[in-house]
């Protein structure tokens, strides 16, 4: 599979998913879901990024991060696996490999896809059947949008603004947008490098010099995704 984070070093919005090893039990509680958060916000020091969503499973953990020309996006993850690393270890007397192999990335378009794959990675609970309705999922940065709760460590998604007038608007917008999108993204893009319009597909791959290839069976989604309706 080729591998974006070591090719790509500037300015850019990523997905990032990093699993338990073996998908093994990485947050068994609160403090745990906590200590993960305080890490994410404590790293911004060192590597600054911004985190527009987020969604902490019990075994794995998705980040929708922008990066600039400050971060290296391995450092900044390795920095962080490490860091909760260290905590689980403490906390457990864990020894052992830990996360499994390396995170994988997909780059992002900075516009209404960004939006969509917030509102795809935030369903995960309700997807696995965890809860039955988003807000009742704590370690998620759904609630931040849909009831403009603060968390400490999500900064606001640039294309938050574009879907109402008022804060209050907004959140209703996203917690509509929520329930219309259930069937407008799936598993497929995120076997995909870049997520995009055409455009911007084609420009990565130009810079990058690898093609957006899918790494299931079958054909490339020539499209890229499917959008908000």
């Amino acid at each position: 599979m080729p591998r974006l984070a070591r090719i790509y070093l500037g300015e850019g919005i990523f997905h990032i998913l990093t699993r338990g090893n073996n998908k093994q039990i990485v947050f068994h509680d609160k403090k745990d879901f906590q200590a993960y958060k305080e890490i994410l916000q404590e790293i911004k020091k060192e590597q600054p990024y911004k985190l527009y969503h987020y969604c902490l499973m019990d075994n794995h953990v998705h980040l929708i991060i922008e990066t600039n020309r400050d971060t290296e996006l391995s450092k900044l993850m390795k920095r962080i696996n490490l860091k909760y690393y260290n905590h689980y270890k403490r906390r457990y007397g864990y020894c052992g490999h830990f996360w499994q192999d390396r995170f994988k990335s997909l780059l992002i378009d900075r516009d209404e896809y960004l939006l969509a794959c917030g509102l795809y990675i935030e369903r995960n609970p309700v997807r696995a059947k965890i809860v039955k309705t988003a807000e009742e999922y704590k370690y998620t940065s759904y609630r931040v949008y849909a009831y403009g709760e603060k968390d400490g460590v999500t900064e606001e998604d640039p294309f938050y603004t574009e879907i109402g007038k008022s804060e209050k608007q907004r959140q209703q917008a996203y917690r509509q947008l929520f329930l219309d999108t259930e069937k407008g993204l799936t598993e497929k893009i995120f076997n995909q490098l870049y997520l995009g319009d055409d455009e911007f597909v084609a420009k990565m791959e130009k810079q990058f010099g690898v093609k957006n290839i899918h790494f299931q069976r079958g054909r490339p989604n020539k499209k890229g995704a499917v959008l908000l309706k």
